[in-house]
């Protein structure tokens, strides 16, 4: 069993690495106007989804499990009229993204099946939610990938 237990938590810790890497490769062409303008009349800015990305991290690993006392604004994640710069926003980013890792860290092998409760999910543990939160991660790195295809196709360049 601590094979597994010991698998799972380098397979996870590995996979929140991996997502944080490929944002920072996707936010390397925007400018800091860019990062936080939307090339289209409807859904968000790059910037805009890296504080989601964050928020979404910091309320459901960091305030429920981690006991961070974190506190959640989501609809400012979405419309903040006066948000961070660019490097602000991934250093918060970064800074979630490692506290997901030490949190993933610091899980006992019964931790995984412990009860989980929060707002806005129906995940029954931990473990589910730390999944659900990756794949939530790499929803948005999605979006962020045809953002960049928008911006490069807006600017002219390929």
């Amino acid at each position: 069993m601590s094979d597994l237990h010991s698998t799972l938590a380098a397979v996870l810790r590995d996979r929140y690495t991996t997502n944080a890497a490929r944002v920072h490769e996707l936010a390397v062409p925007f400018t800091n106007d860019q990062f936080w303008r939307k090339p289209f009349p409807f859904g968000n800015s790059f910037g805009h989804l890296v504080l989601h990305l964050t928020g979404n991290l910091n309320y459901y690993i960091g305030a429920q499990i981690a006991k961070t006392g974190y506190l959640r604004d989501r609809p400012r994640e979405f419309n903040d009229p006066n948000p961070p710069s660019k490097d602000e926003a991934l250093r918060r980013f970064d800074a979630a993204i490692a506290m997901v890792i030490e949190t993933v860290r610091a899980q006992s092998p019964e931790d995984w099946a412990k009860e989980y409760s929060a707002v806005g999910t129906n995940a029954p543990n931990r473990l589910d939610m730390i999944m659900q939160c990756a794949a939530h991660m790499q929803h948005h790195i999605g979006q962020m990938i045809y953002l960049g295809y928008e911006w490069r196709r807006q600017s002219g360049s390929k």
